[in-house]
């Protein structure tokens, strides 16, 4: 079932590229300033941040940072949280959910200029208030401060600078993304992909080398390996059991043995991984290389996020803008209603069961990441061709416009930001 019909798609899109208007503007701003300020006056506000700017205290301090169970990631980590050590609770509170809108609102715009969508568009001004007001996992990010934000930021930016061919600057960018979480690890499948090996070489040695670095400042790094990597792997504890949205966490709290859920996961991973390869391989697509990266790049994620522990909902932050901006595209997943229909249960303002709520919400989470998974990995492995339409706005400016949104063709021989 698709929506990708002129009289339905191609118009809708048309509207949305036009330029947005000052009250929308505006009405983007107060969302976006509205959600942050009203995280900062919360009581639980940054709870995620708050164990890795301990990390970077207790460093400070000349203990390690591995001694708290919860400081999961790599020693470069603690480095880069060194200034919020330093910085005032009262100034950090009111930074930090600034900080992490503004990170995400980075990402949504590198994926809108992966697709040379206008800037001012309403679907760039509007889309984005949209998805802080309707999307639950925007604002649970915003709140706790989890280092997501960074990664969401990270592969939009990595993928436009691929496109335009800069793919040593897209490994600096995944490599310093992944020094901070090691969230896009997976990423590096798609540098070999491309047999771009001095950008996986960037990717690699970037996070390395700075790991290196902070475990030389502190005692007893290799509790890293001993403590911090078991927990890992063995998916946390009861606490974050609640909001795992992975097959291997929700399958059993539904009555699977362990066993094949571990068996069912590692199977949608390795479809999906080769999901990414097939589409890879599939270069008939006349869409100037945007859809095959995007594609290609999100599927990897979502196959790694299938067997992550844990995997929680704003996971999907770090692929769900590329993939929104990809819609521009006929046949892109986004002109179906399944996409839709898979973010559901996200969706704020869904009177959902009292069942589903708080620690049972990882059962909606996990069918949103299956979903999308499954929906991805169909589109990757079908058969046939994307045929590219020019996209026509009444009332655009002329093609020759830098703003306007150009052709893949066009879009491919543009070097500004």
């Amino acid at each position: 079932m698709k929506w990708d019909s002129p009289a339905a798609g191609d118009r809708l899109i048309g509207w949305l590229l036009r330029p947005s208007s000052r009250p929308l503007r505006l009405a983007a701003l107060a969302v976006v300033l509205g959600i942050s300020v009203s995280t900062s006056l919360r009581e639980n506000w940054g709870s995620d941040n708050a164990f890795v700017v301990k990390a970077a205290q207790t460093l400070l301090a000349g203990g390690s940072p591995y001694e708290d169970k919860r400081f999961l990631y790599l020693p470069s980590a603690v480095l880069m949280a060194v200034p919020e050590a330093v910085l005032p609770q009262t100034v950090l509170r009111w930074l930090l959910p600034l900080g992490m809108s503004a990170l995400l609102g980075a990402g949504w715009l590198a994926a809108l200029r992966l697709f040379s969508v206008p800037l001012r568009s309403r679907l760039a001004v509007g889309g984005f208030a949209v998805l802080a007001l309707a999307y639950k996992p925007y604002v649970n990010l915003v709140l706790i401060g989890n280092w997501t934000a960074i990664s969401a930021a990270a592969l939009p930016a990595a993928l436009l600078l691929a496109h335009r061919r800069a793919w040593g600057a897209a490994g600096l960018v995944v490599g310093l993304a992944i020094a901070c979480k090691p969230m896009l690890v997976p990423i590096g499948l798609l540098f070999l992909l491309a047999r771009q090996w001095r950008g996986l070489a960037v990717a690699v040695l970037v996070p390395l080398g700075l790991s290196l670095a902070g475990a030389l400042l502190m005692p007893s790094p290799s509790l890293f390996f001993t403590k911090t990597l078991p927990f890992l792997l063995q998916g946390q504890d009861a606490y974050a059991l609640p909001w795992d949205a992975s097959p291997i966490a929700v399958l059993p709290r539904l009555g699977v043995p362990e066993p094949l859920a571990v068996l069912v996961a590692f199977a949608g991973a390795a479809a999906g991984l080769w999901a990414a390869w097939t589409r890879w391989r599939r270069t008939d697509d006349a869409d100037g290389g945007e859809l095959r990266l995007v594609e290609t790049a999100c599927m990897v994620m979502l196959a790694a996020f299938l067997v992550s522990r844990p995997s929680f909902d704003h996971y999907l932050l770090v692929v769900l803008p590329v993939l929104l901006a990809s819609g521009v595209r006929p046949g892109s997943m986004p002109r179906s209603p399944w996409f839709w229909l898979a973010l559901t249960p996200q969706v704020a303002f869904v009177p959902w069961p009292s069942e589903l709520a708080h620690k049972r919400r990882a059962f909606k989470d996990c069918a949103t990441l299956c979903g999308l998974a499954i929906l991805l990995g169909r589109r990757a492995l079908r058969s046939g061709r994307v045929i590219l339409e020019p996209v026509t706005t009444a009332g655009s400016p002329p093609r020759t416009e830098p703003e306007c949104a150009a052709t893949p063709a066009e879009s491919a021989s543009r070097t500004a930001f």
